[in-house]
This record gives C-alpha cells, sequence and structure tokens, in this order.
C-alpha cells in the first residue's frame, strides 16, 4: 500500500508551501546520507520524503495526488513522472549540501533528477559520487490507426540544445494512446554538467472515419435492412489492414448485436497477441417506403410481424 505523502512530511493536508518545504527540509537534514554514515534505513527514509516533497510541491502533481488519493496516484505516475523536470538544487544549496546533493551513493529510481553511482565530479572541495540529470522531454506524436497496427517510421522535429533537430523514430506495432518510447539523452543538457534528460515520444491516436478504437479492440458499425436481419445474410467486413473478411448474419439477428472477430484488432507492442475487431450491427431504416414497400410491410403487420 502506498504511504501517505503528507503523513510522510508530518504535515497537514492543507500545509502551505512554505510549511511543506520546511517540513522537508527538517527531515532532510535528519535523514540525508551525508549525515547518517550508510544508515540503509535513514536512506530509505530519505528517498521517500524526498519523493513526497517532489509531488507536494508541484502544485499540478499535489491537485492530482489530492484527487486520487496515494493508491490512485502511483497508478497513474511512475517515478519517473514524479521526477521529471524536478530540480533538487536550489534546496540542498540552501541546506549545505554543495547544490547536488552531497556526497549521496544511492538511486531513487529511474527517471528521478539524481542518478548516483555514475562518474566521479569535484564540487565544493569533495570528491562527488552524484550527477543531476537534464530535465525530460516529452514529445506528443499524432498516428493513425493504421500506423498504430502496422508499425510506422516517422520523423519528429523538436528543439535540442538549443537548436532544432530532426529525429527518425521508428514506432512499432500496438503503439497505442498513451504509450511512450524513451529516446535517452535527447531531452534537456544538465545545468550541472551531469547527463541529459531523456526524450518521450507519447502516441496520441487520431480518430478514424470507420473505426473506434478501445485499448486493442476494434469497433466498426454496419447498417443491414430489416429483411437481412430477419432472414440472414452474409457480410464482407474491412480490417484495418485493408483486407475484407466474410461474416455471417444469423436470421433473427437484433439491432445492436456485437459480433467478434477475433484477433482482428490491433497488436500489442510486445506482439504475442492482438485485440479483436467488433462488428456492431445496427438496423438501416428508410425515410420514405414506395407504394409497393408500404402494402408488403402493411402486409407483413397484418400477419403479425
Amino acid at each position: 500500500m502506498a504511504e501517505d505523502y503528507y503523513q510522510l512530511l508530518g504535515v497537514k493536508k492543507d500545509a502551505s508551501d512554505d510549511e511543506i518545504k520546511k517540513a522537508y527540509r527538517k527531515l532532510a537534514m535528519k535523514y540525508h546520507p551525508d549525515h547518517t554514515k550508510g544508515d540503509k534505513s535513514a536512506e530509505e527514509k530519505f528517498k521517500k520524503i524526498s519523493e513526497a516533497y517532489a509531488v507536494l510541491s508541484d502544485k499540478e502533481k499535489r491537485k492530482e495526488y489530492d484527487t486520487f488519493g496515494s493508491e490512485g496516484f502511483r497508478q497513474r505516475f511512475s517515478q519517473e513522472d514524479i521526477f521529471r523536470g524536478f530540480d533538487f538544487s536550489d534546496i540542498f544549496r540552501e541546506f549545505g549540501f554543495g547544490g547536488r546533493g552531497g556526497n549521496a551513493r544511492f538511486s531513487f529510481g529511474g527517471g528521478s533528477p539524481f542518478n548516483f553511482g555514475g562518474g566521479r565530479q569535484q564540487f565544493g572541495g569533495r570528491q562527488q559520487q552524484a550527477q543531476i540529470k537534464g530535465a525530460d522531454l516529452v514529445y506528443e506524436l499524432p498516428l493513425t490507426l493504421r500506423e498504430v497496427a502496422t508499425g510506422a517510421s516517422k520523423v519528429i522535429r523538436f528543439e535540442h540544445e538549443g537548436r532544432s533537430e530532426n529525429l527518425t523514430v521508428k514506432i512499432p506495432k500496438g503503439f497505442i494512446t498513451g504509450k511512450k518510447l524513451r529516446l535517452t539523452g535527447k531531452g534537456s543538457p544538465s545545468p550541472f554538467g551531469g547527463p541529459n534528460g531523456d526524450l518521450y515520444i507519447k502516441s496520441q491516436v487520431l480518430d478514424d472515419s470507420l473505426f473506434s478504437v478501445e485499448k486493442y479492440d476494434l469497433y466498426l458499425n454496419r447498417e443491414l435492412k430489416i429483411s437481412e436481419l430477419l432472414l440472414g445474410t452474409t457480410i464482407s467486413v474491412p480490417t484495418i489492414e485493408g483486407r475484407q473478411l466474410s461474416l455471417k448474419i444469423p436470421a433473427g439477428t437484433k439491432p445492436g448485436t456485437k459480433m467478434r472477430l477475433a484477433g482482428h484488432g490491433l497488436p500489442d507492442m510486445k506482439g504475442s497477441k492482438k485485440g479483436d475487431l467488433y462488428v456492431r450491427v445496427q438496423v438501416k431504416i428508410p425515410k420514405r417506403l414506395s407504394g409497393e414497400q408500404r402494402r408488403l410491410v402493411e402486409k407483413l403487420a397484418a400477419v403479425g410481424l
């Protein structure tokens, strides 16, 4: 169960930004590895309070946290999301940790602004093990359903280190809305000589004129005549790859019936399986009837149809 960030810092939920900062400062001074000399429990405590501070000191993240609670927030935000773009250097400088977090040698996990353990550096007269990554960048890439189904190669243009850069990105099959690709070192440069941040390509699937999509499943509406629903028929159904499939409509099929064509949806990124294609059967009602059509419908009504 996820720990409560307010409890970790010892503040109330309506605490001001200044109160949160003061609480973190007090705990950081107590648990920072420079002061605890290899105490693993203190190191873990320092990680937790730093994560709590990264969230509660950010207005948008704090709003999401207050809305969804501890569990809901962690389902929506990975650790790299929590620390992305966050810079502890100013507050650490206030604490007297040299502006880079001191001599700490531990990792907050992927995506945190700390990348401890990599190359040694001199800072403030002491040999450092810590480097602060540059900020990560996110590029939202619009994709058609067909590109998601078959994969694609896209050229994106973005700002990198003060200049425009073109980059060719190979889009894997199944790159549905919300999925991300990480391009290491293509983010913002570090302000303290550490490694560049990363560039994340985030998928945004465009609306399609024929199909709607729910995760890896595709949906298609087909209008049929009343006689086809009553007597049964066979229809042709297009797939996202451009093929045509035959689908048998049994006699007596009700309008609104959803028929499944297994394995004809979108592939997942691992390539192990595919979603399904669902055909929603709808009835086509003519706005006007010819004289003969009306007479026939009246006869049907007379016999109970």
